[in-house]
Order: C-alpha cells, then structure tokens, then sequence
C-alpha cells in the first residue's frame, strides 16, 4: 500500500498536543459526566417512530461500500484475509453425520478502513477526549475502557442528504475543495433540506464513485470536505452524526490557515457528535433522495475505537 507523504504530515500535525490547559478547561457533557454515548442520546422512541414515517416507497440501500483488502486506506491502515479449510487436509471431513466440508474466513485488519464510524474515544486534544476522559485513565492496549464503539446503541432516526457535487454543478468535487458553513447552508436550502435536532448528516461529493476505483491512490492522498466553520454550524444544529462519501469527511489538504482534521475534535470530543466516513450516497443523489430513515447496528466488539459497518438508508 502506497503511503502518502502529505498523509504523514496531516498524522504528525493531528498528534500535536494543545497543553495542559485543554483539560482544565474540559467540561462535562450536557447528558451528565459520566455519559459514554454523547449524540446517540438523541435516539428516542418519538424520532424512531419519526424516522418510520419516512418509508414510503419500500426503497433501501446499503450506505457501505464492500471493503477490498486491496482498498487503500488512512495510513498505516490495512487488512488481510484468508479462507481456511480447519483440518480438512487429505479430504477429511468433520464428524457431523454427512460428509461435511466448510470454509472460515481468517483476518487480521484495522476497523478504521473502509465504511467506519468513529466513536467517542477516536479523536481528542492533547490526551483529553470526550467528557473529559484522560487517555491515561481509560486507553488500554487491550481496548478502551470507556467510550468504546460497543457502548453505541442502534443508531435510528431521520437522515439527510445534502449533495454538494450537485449544488457546484458538478459529478464530483476535487481534493481540497473545501466546503464551508455557507456552502452547506445554501446547498440545503436549494435542496429543500432541513437538519433537525438528532438528525444523521450525510454530504454527497462525489469524491469516492469518482476516484477509489480509478485512482486509489489519489482517492486516500486528499479529498474535498468540510471546514472547521461547517463541524461548528453541524454542531450547533445538535445533530446525531455526520457524513460522507469520502474517507475522511474534511477537507484535506486542510483550508488555509486551519488545523488538519480538527473537525474531529469539534465533533467527537466538543459534541459527542458521531463521524461516518466512506458513505455511499450515490444512488441517493442520483434519485434525489434527500431525506430517509436511517438505520446503524454496528458490530459491538468491547472496547473498540471505530467500527466497519453498513448502515442502511430506507425511504
């Protein structure tokens, strides 16, 4: 897997610290201090019940993309699979009353590639994430000890689209290409898209229909994306999670004057707000699907960080 210099520099920039001061003036999450699950909080039976209203074609669509071990990935992210055949060497059989044969499948990958969700304890500021937990109190090498993506209820509610390739006119946006609070504001209103409290963000560039395919690697060098202004508007809209067809969701290379990735900071650590990243939102820009039910079940493995997943769009 080719590796990008420019990656490198955005993960060196992403791991500089802020002081110590970041902690002292962390403050508790408005769902209580000890809350684990930040935006997932706004599932509620009312917005479930919502979010089922939005079904009225019988429509659904898988928001994953299949994930290729040959896919590239955020540095150095990767996997390995093998099918495997348990001690069926020589034509032997397992004793299970028939001739049986079977295959497992063995891997060993990261979670953050591909279609994944970040949880709480993926991004913070100088050791201090979510709520205020200290890495040194809760980042175990066996897995998170807090904040972990298994603590995750069914995300289920209403879901937006807000397609910006086609709001420039365009099949897809470039790497770099930067899109701002205005820029969603006026796409939405275009659109005649509305983001409500407890909603799942999605934004449509284009970026990955366009590149993973043709261009891998220049798919994983850069990327268009949000601004820090946009992760702030997002967040002021107290919203459930945010989106994109690209593996990163921001801007990278990142807007001048502005921090690599610190979207995720806003988001994940100042909001509890979730990150989806590698969506597949083609075919819902190509209908004009711009509000659905939305509906996540990640696999809930203790103490994990992020999580592959296929989250399900129904309308």
């Amino acid at each position: 897997m080719k590796t990008s210099r420019l990656m490198l520099v955005a993960v060196a920039a992403l791991a500089m610290g802020g002081g110590t001061a970041i902690a002292q003036d962390c403050k508790p999450s408005k769902w209580g201090a000890d809350d684990e699950i930040g935006a997932a909080n706004h599932v509620t039976p009312e917005r479930v019940q919502a979010a089922a209203k939005l079904v009225k074609k019988g429509q659904s669509h898988p928001l994953g993309i299949v994930v290729d071990p040959k896919m590239p990935a955020f540095p150095p992210r990767g996997m390995m699979l093998q099918v495997v055949q348990p001690n069926q060497q020589g034509g032997q059989r397992a004793g299970w009353g028939f001739k049986a044969s079977y295959n497992d499948d063995v891997a060993q990958l990261w979670f953050g590639i591909g279609p994944q969700i970040d949880g709480l304890g993926h991004v913070g500021e100088d050791g201090v994430y979510y709520n205020c937990n200290d890495e040194k109190d809760f980042a175990g090498i066996t897995g998170l000890k807090k904040l972990g993506v298994d603590k995750i209820p069914p995300l289920v509610g209403r879901g937006v689209l807000i397609d910006m390739a086609k709001h420039r006119g365009k099949t897809h946006l470039e790497a770099g290409e930067a899109i701002s609070a205005d820029d969603l504001k006026a796409a939405a209103k275009a659109q005649g898209v509305e983001i409500r409290e407890g909603d799942v963000v999605l934004i449509h560039t284009g970026w990955t229909d366009a590149k993973l395919k043709s261009e891998p690697s220049a798919w994983v060098s850069g990327e268009p994306g949000t601004t820090i202004d946009a992760a702030e508007y997002l967040a002021s809209k107290n919203i459930m999670a945010v989106g994109a067809d690209t593996w990163g969701v921001e801007v990278f290379p990142a807007a001048k004057g502005e921090k690599v990735f610190y979207g995720h900071v806003i988001l994940l650590r100042d909001n509890g707000i979730y990150i989806l990243e590698t969506m597949n939102t083609g075919r819902l820009a190509k209908e004009g699907v711009n509000e659905f039910m939305f509906v996540l079940g990640q696999a809930r493995i203790k103490g994990t960080v992020q999580m592959i997943i296929n989250p399900v769009a129904m309308w």
